[in-house]
């Protein structure tokens, strides 16, 4: 018989009790219990980078990852990326001025990407861009607007 356990984590800077079963996709979780829907499913098995959250700084695919792995973690989703007051982040305005959003399934993977690609690196050049993003995976093919938002962002 499965038993679901308690989880103690901080999700955007709040701590978190959640109650799953340890196996629960922590994507599932994300969106159904805590009701953050920014986080996309696009795939289910690791390969777009939709479902990209960070977790103790590192991106991860939520899609891959057992909830029970997150205990004492720190996670950030996109509905944590924008800064005190709801201010967005220079790369949320990136994408909006540069038109890198197009359907939305990638965006929030591809701006958390972004995001924590320049947390590590505050100036990369062209090749560590395309690297930080090479994770994610957009419908469109609208690659082009969304490498020029993150320059957009780095220029900022």
């Amino acid at each position: 018989m499965l038993t679901k356990i308690k989880i103690n984590c901080s999700v955007n800077d709040k701590a978190r009790t959640l109650e799953a079963y340890p196996m629960e996709r922590l994507l599932d979780v994300l969106r159904e219990q805590l009701h953050l829907t920014g986080t996309k499913e696009g795939c289910g098995e690791g390969e777009c980078g939709a479902c990209s959250v960070m977790i103790d700084g590192q991106i991860v695919n939520s899609c891959l990852v057992p909830v029970a792995q997150v205990d004492g973690a720190s996670i950030k989703t996109i509905e944590g990326v924008a800064l005190a007051g709801d201010q967005l982040h220079d790369v949320q305005k990136a994408f909006i001025e540069c038109g890198g959003a197009q359907c939305g399934i990638c965006t929030p993977g591809m701006i958390l990407a972004a995001v924590n690609l320049l947390e590590k690196n505050p100036n990369p050049d062209e090749a560590e861009i395309r690297n930080g993003l090479a994770g994610n995976l957009c419908r469109c093919t609208g690659y082009m607007k969304i490498f020029e938002s993150v320059v957009r962002a780095v220029e900022k």
